[in-house]
């Protein structure tokens, strides 16, 4: 498509359905609703690499098995991450002291009880947003029941995508409803192409350094290599902040061991950062574009707003705003001659 294809002037309908999506995103972020919203999303994305026969229903089969596998497998690292984790932080944490004594560097805590209270000075909000044990585990249920949610939406969808199912049948064919209902869809399709483009360049990312990390695991026989995998591959989906929370982990894991792992485990994380930025460049960059203030930016708005979720869904809100604007025509009258 040449650029002058590619660019239109709004028409009624087109304006609405901007409007549609505006108010959704706002909905969204207000309602607190990127859990549901990122499981329709990534489940849509699964259905749609598995559609490889005619039959959909066949896709929809080997998405319940994938489902229930993902479940079993993420269920058992969450387990064995909040066994592991406390231990880890016992055997690094005096090591981690002793290396920064001997070095004359002072630290804010002086052993593990100190390091959790300033842990959870840091977080307190967020505790006293839980209140308890009770609002955690109904925060938690209530998560699980959005994630199922967007999974049986993401299916409805997947099966059928019409919004308006009669529109064979109104008496005014070119209808505003009908006409709409057409604007919205291409507007959610464009945000789900943005989805796709953003995270899967973030996948391709995460799974390269994924595999160079278990490489080193192996290599270096670090403990907790199910923990280490996993956290870096989840954390790699988390543009920027990401690596900073997986390679506080992994090197902290490599003071276990002694202060010569953990600066063998740095040096290496700091040679994967530089190519990363090589892969960035190629895979990111030339997909995205977007500068990485902007990207920051949209990631503290999406923590504030959404926490987690919000992080993973700023950079595709991003990415589609730039999209759907370039595609949008000004007039002249009102181009800046300056």
């Amino acid at each position: 498509m040449d650029e002058k294809s590619s660019t239109r002037i709004l028409s009624r309908q087109a304006r609405v359905s901007y409007w549609f999506i505006l108010l959704t995103l706002v909905v969204v972020g207000w309602l607190h609703l990127a859990t549901p919203l990122l499981s329709v999303l990534f489940s849509y994305l699964v259905l749609s690499r598995l559609h490889f026969t005619r039959n959909r229903w066949v896709a929809v089969g080997l998405f319940i098995i994938v489902l229930l596998g993902i479940t079993y497998g993420l269920a058992h690292f969450v387990n064995r991450t909040i066994d592991t984790l406390p231990r880890i932080s016992e055997k690094a944490i005096p090591s981690i002291i002793e290396w920064a004594e001997q070095r004359g560097i002072e630290l804010p805590f002086t052993d593990y009880q100190s390091l959790r209270a300033v842990a959870l000075d840091t977080v307190k909000d967020q505790v006293h947003y839980l209140g308890n044990a009770a609002n955690f585990a109904k925060g938690a249920t209530t998560q699980f029941v959005f994630l199922v949610i967007g999974c049986v939406a993401a299916v409805s969808i997947f099966l059928n995508s019409q919004l308006d199912l009669d529109r064979s049948v109104h008496r005014v064919k070119n209808n505003l409803y009908s006409l709409c209902c057409v604007e919205i869809a291409n507007r959610f399709r464009a945000f789900y192409e943005s989805f796709v483009t953003v995270m899967g360049a973030q996948i391709i990312i995460s799974s390269i350094n994924t595999a160079l990390t278990s490489i080193f695991v192996l290599f270096a026989q670090l403990p907790h290599a199910v923990v280490i995998v996993g956290i870096t591959f989840l954390c790699g989906l988390l543009p920027v902040l990401g690596n900073l929370v997986s390679n506080t982990i992994i090197v902290g894991i490599s003071f276990t061991l002694s202060p010569k792992h953990a600066l063998g485990a740095l040096v290496f994380l700091v040679v994967i950062h530089k190519l990363e930025y090589f892969l960035n460049s190629k895979i990111i960059g030339d997909r995205i574009r977007n500068p990485v203030w902007l990207t920051l930016l949209g990631l503290i708005l999406g923590e504030k707003l959404m926490g987690i979720p919000g992080m993973i869904l700023a950079p595709v809100a991003l990415n589609y705003l730039k999209t759907e604007a370039s595609k949008i025509e000004v007039a002249a009258s009102d181009v800046s001659h300056k």
